[in-house]
């Protein structure tokens, strides 16, 4: 199509670049993990998730070239501050700061940045000194980022894993468990102060996996089923995602927070596994995330918060051939390594290097345009 028609195209749709809010578009994300060594480039997934219309992601640490290509997008993106960071980030604000100055500040406001996930699952795990410098990290993060004037634009979090809960059936009964709480309370405590949510990592694959026998398979990939009810508060529930996202709630209440929103910082279903590892098959993965694709669409809540519409990031854009750990690991990716589609839930992928380079080509063609229209709306 010709440059000059697709910009007189762009000045008749000047409403699509209205929308400039620096938070989590809609409600449906993709966590964007890029350990292979086969996957597209940084530009040509831009172009996947433009084509996808999926306007979040977060990856899992500051890649400069991830962070370049994304450059004009609108895309929304939370950056990771590596587990191996928090240490040394601890020790002074002047190291967070030097942080942000190389890795996120370059490159605001035409990358939308929109928050800082400080280390991953380190609750509950087993690096006690971890733990004790996870809140030290997050309070010189955020301090860093009031210095530097992005505070109220750049939302700081930490995502947890389940292992941070001693029980979370039924959901009423959830809690965490006793040795995660001295340093889950005081950062929770912190994160109320500064309105950062609680990111919770929840996957009903896990849990069908090491308990196949007791769990129905489709509770788990939210398929008709008698579901299950909480006596404690006789809420039912029909899938087990809501479970887990309401299980999470009950805790925060019981810890004293109970006005701190859950966002599901990863979900997702494998596509393949190891013969131990109970529905780790593509039929149970799409299953899955077309259901949890459609539910979320509905932007509705959870029976124990209705009104607080659920939000989650999808675990993961790409099968990750170079993850350690069982076959599964390997196999969450919602597109196979060369931009196909691995099942369909209505996303359309890049084909074959030939259409990824096409794509690519055209939304360069688009960017011009935006940039053209820009500078005559200036003048």
């Amino acid at each position: 199509m010709d440059l000059s028609f697709l910009c007189l195209l762009l000045l008749f749709s000047t409403a699509a670049f209205v929308n400039v809010d620096a938070s989590f578009t809609g409600t449906y994300g993709v966590n964007y993990g890029r350990i292979a060594d086969n996957i597209p480039s940084p530009h040509s997934v831009v172009t996947l998730l433009k084509a996808a219309k999926i306007k979040n992601i977060r990856i899992y640490d500051a890649d400069h070239e991830v962070l370049t290509a994304f450059k004009g997008s609108g895309i929304e993106i939370i950056v990771g501050l590596g587990n191996e960071f928090l240490k040394d980030i601890s020790v002074n604000e002047d190291r967070a700061t030097n942080w942000i100055k190389e890795n996120v500040q370059p490159y605001i406001p035409g990358t939308r940045i929109s928050g800082i996930a400080v280390g991953n699952e380190i609750l509950g795990g087993t690096d006690i000194e971890l733990s004790e410098v996870l809140l030290p990290a997050v309070k010189n993060v955020y301090n860093a980022l009031s210095r530097l004037d992005l505070a109220n634009s750049i939302q700081v979090s930490s995502p947890h894993s389940e292992a941070v809960f001693a029980n979370s059936y039924p959901p009423s009964a959830c809690i965490f468990k006793e040795d995660v709480a001295q340093f889950m309370k005081p950062l929770l405590e912190f994160f109320s102060q500064i309105k950062s949510p609680f990111y919770i990592n929840a996957y009903p694959f896990l849990a069908y996996k090491s308990d196949p026998e007791h769990i129905d398979l489709n509770y788990a990939l939210f398929k008709k089923n008698a579901g299950i009810r909480d006596t404690k508060t006789n809420l039912h529930y029909d899938n087990m995602f809501d479970a887990m996202v309401d299980a999470s709630y009950f805790a925060l209440e019981k810890a004293g927070f109970d006005k701190t929103e859950v966002i599901v910082s990863e979900t997702g279903w494998a596509s393949r596994g190891d013969e131990s590892e109970a529905g780790a098959n593509a039929k149970n993965a799409r299953t899955y995330n077309y259901n949890l694709r459609k539910r979320l669409t509905k932007k509705k809540g959870t029976p124990h918060r209705p009104k607080t519409v659920v939000r989650a990031y999808i675990f993961a854009l790409f099968n990750e051939n170079l993850k350690p750990g069982p076959t599964s690991e390997r196999n969450f990716g919602l597109f196979k390594a060369d931009g196909s589609i691995s099942y369909d839930i209505g996303f359309t992928g890049l084909v074959g290097p030939s259409a990824a380079s096409s794509s690519l080509r055209n939304y360069k063609v688009f960017t011009s345009c935006a940039a053209l229209l820009l500078l005559l709306l200036a003048s």
